[in-house]
C-alpha cells in the first residue's frame, strides 16, 4: 500500500499543491516513510490567506454564540472514540511518541474547546460618557482583528494546533494554519474536525510545506497585508526568526517558546508527592515538552532523601520505552549527550544515567553540580534530563530558579501555604504550580512566557481582538481655531 496523502485545505476544499509538489513524511526515529504531504507553493499560500480574508467579511458578522456553537460541536466530535482513536493512531505513527503521551496530550483538548466556547459571553464592550467633552458618548468595542496566521509544532501536534486556532475563531478572526513538516497528517485533522462541525468555507485554511521551502513561504504569509497577527509555538530559535519577520511589518505576535522549568523544593515539602511529580514532569514524553521539569532546586535538609526517591523512580523507568518513548531523532539524543558531556568537563556529576544512547532512546539522567553558565543550565535540553541543585535558603532557591532567560513555568513544593503564597510570586514564571508538576495549566489561561527565551503573549480574548473606540460627538460644537 502507498503511504497516505495529506492535502492542503483551502477555502473549504482539500486540494493538492498547485504545482503538484509533495514531500515525504518520515517517522524520524525509525526512518520509515509514513505519509506524503502536499507542499504548498507561493500561490497556494496566497490563496489560503485570500480565502481567509474573503471569509472574514461574513465570519466577523456572525454572533459570538454562533461561533460558540461550532466550537461546542467540534468538542462533542472530539469526545467520541472514533475521533480520539484516529488522532492517537496517526500522531503515534507520525511522531513515534509513546501512546501514553498521545493519549495524555489529548486529555485537555475537549476542555480547551469548551472553555474557549464559554468565553463568548465576554465578547462585549463598554460605554461611557466622555471625561472632557460634555454630551459626548463613547463606546469601546471588541472587534476581530482579521486573518490570524497560526504555526503549531510536532511535539503535541493536535492539542497545540487547537490552541492556535480556537480563540482566534471564537473572536471572529479567520485563520491560516501551518503545520510542522513532521506531523502534517495529525495537524490537518483540526481542519477536518472543524469542517465536520460546520465551520464555513475559508474560515480555517490549512497549509503544509517542505522543510526547505518553509522559511521563505512563512515569511511570505507573515508579510501578506491581510494577515493581522501571528501566533507561534515552538523553539526560541525559530521564535526569534518569526518575531523578526513580523517586526519588519510591525505585526503583533504571540510566541510560546522554550522552557527550563525549575521545581523549587523547600525543607518542609511532602517528599513522596514531590518526587513523583518531578520525575513525571521531567520524563513524560522523554522531556520533550516546553514545560518539562529540567531543574530541581532543593534545600539541603531534604536533598538526600528526595534524591533517593527520584533515583528509584528514574531507575524504574530506565529502558521502558512504552512509558517515556524515544527522543524525536537520534540527533536530538546526541545533542542531549553533548550537553551532559560539556557539563561534566566543568565539574558536573552524573548521579543517574549512563551517558549513552541506543539510537534515539536515552535513559533518565540526573546531574548534579551544574551551574549557571553551563549549557546544560542555560539551554533547554528537550530530553529526559534533570539538573539537581542544592541550596541552603529560600532566597538562594528563588535566585537560582530565576537565573535563566526562560520564564515559562515552575513548581514550588512546601506544606506551608503561607510560605507558598509568599514565595511563588517571587519565581519569575508565567505559571507557578504549588505542590504540582511544572507543566500544568488551565485551558486558555495558558502557560505563557514573560519574555526572553520563553516568548510572550497569551491565547485569550485580549490577544485576538482589537479595542476600537467609537466616539459620538454632540452637534453644534464650537471650534475656537475657526472663530
Amino acid at each position: 500500500m502507498s503511504p497516505p496523502f495529506t492535502p492542503l485545505f483551502i477555502d473549504g476544499k482539500q486540494v493538492p499543491a498547485s504545482d503538484g509538489a509533495t514531500f515525504d513524511v518520515l517517522n524520524v526515529t525509525t526512518g520509515a516513510v509514513v505519509g506524503t504531504s502536499a507542499s504548498a507553493s507561493s500561490a497556494d499560500c496566497d490563496a489560503a490567506v485570500e480565502a481567509a480574508a474573503r471569509a472574514f467579511k461574513t465570519w466577523e458578522q456572525t454572533t459570538p454564540y454562533q461561533r460558540r456553537d461550532i466550537l461546542l460541536k467540534a468538542a462533542d466530535l472530539l469526545a467520541t472514540d472514533a475521533w480520539r482513536n484516529k488522532i492517537v493512531d496517526i500522531s503515534v505513527e507520525e511522531t513515534n511518541c509513546a501512546p501514553a503521551w498521545s493519549v495524555s496530550g489529548l486529555a485537555g483538548t475537549v476542555p480547551l474547546l469548551r472553555t474557549a466556547a464559554s468565553y463568548a459571553n465576554q465578547l462585549v464592550g463598554t460605554t461611557f460618557m466622555s471625561h472632557n467633552v460634555p454630551g459626548m458618548h463613547c463606546r469601546v468595542e471588541l472587534r476581530a482583528m482579521g486573518v490570524v496566521f497560526g504555526i503549531a509544532p510536532w511535539n503535541a501536534p493536535f492539542s497545540l494546533t487547537l490552541r492556535a486556532i480556537a480563540m482566534p475563531l471564537l473572536c471572529g478572526n479567520t485563520v491560516v494554519l501551518k503545520s510542522s513538516e513532521f506531523s502534517p497528517r495529525t495537524q490537518s485533522l483540526a481542519a477536518e474536525l472543524f469542517h465536520e462541525a460546520g465551520l464555513p468555507a475559508g474560515v480555517l485554511n490549512y497549509i503544509s510545506m517542505s522543510r526547505e521551502s518553509a522559511p521563505a513561504l512563512t515569511a511570505q504569509v507573515i508579510a501578506h497585508p491581510a494577515v493581522r497577527k501571528i501566533n507561534f509555538t515552538g523553539s526560541d530559535r525559530v521564535g526569534r526568526i518569526i518575531a523578526t519577520e513580523a517586526a519588519k511589518h510591525l505585526k503583533p505576535t504571540v510566541l510560546e517558546l522554550g522552557g527550563k522549568a525549575p521545581a523549587v523544593v523547600l525543607a518542609d515539602a511532602p517528599l513522596e508527592d514531590a518526587a513523583n511529580a518531578i520525575v513525571y514532569g521531567a520524563m513524560l514524553h522523554s522531556g520533550q515538552i516546553c514545560m518539562s521539569t529540567e531543574r530541581v532546586i532543593v534545600q539541603r535538609a531534604i536533598a538526600e532523601p528526595l534524591l533517593e526517591k527520584i533515583q528509584a523512580l528514574c531507575d524504574g523507568l530506565a529502558g521502558d520505552e512504552a512509558k517515556i518513548g524515544p527522543l524525536f531523532t537520534e540527533g536530538s539524543a546526541q545533542n542531549v549527550l553533548e550537553m551532559i558531556g560539556e557539563a561534566r568537563l566543568g565539574g558536573a556529576e552524573v548521579l543517574v544515567g549512563d551517558v549513552a544512547r541506543k539510537g534515539a532512546v536515552l535513559r533518565p539522567h540526573v546531574i548534579t553540580k551544574v551551574k549557571p553558565g553551563m549549557k546544560l543550565w542555560e539551554r533547554e535540553s528537550f530530553g529526559p534530563v534533570m539538573v539537581f541543585a542544592v541550596v541552603d535558603t529560600i532566597e538562594e532557591a528563588v535566585d537560582l530558579a530565576n537565573a535563566t532567560t526562560y520564564s515559562l513555568s515552575a513548581s514550588l513544593w512546601t506544606r506551608d501555604l503561607y510560605t507558598a503564597q509568599r514565595v511563588a510570586p517571587m519565581i519569575r514564571a508565567g505559571y507557578t504550580n504549588i505542590n504540582g508538576p511544572t507543566f500544568h495549566s488551565e485551558p486558555l489561561i495558558s502557560v505563557a512566557g514573560l519574555s526572553g527565551s520563553s516568548g510572550y503573549g497569551h491565547f485569550g480574548i485580549d490577544d485576538f481582538t482589537d479595542k476600537r473606540v467609537v466616539a459620538v460627538h454632540p452637534l453644534g460644537k464650537e471650534y475656537p481655531f475657526l472663530q
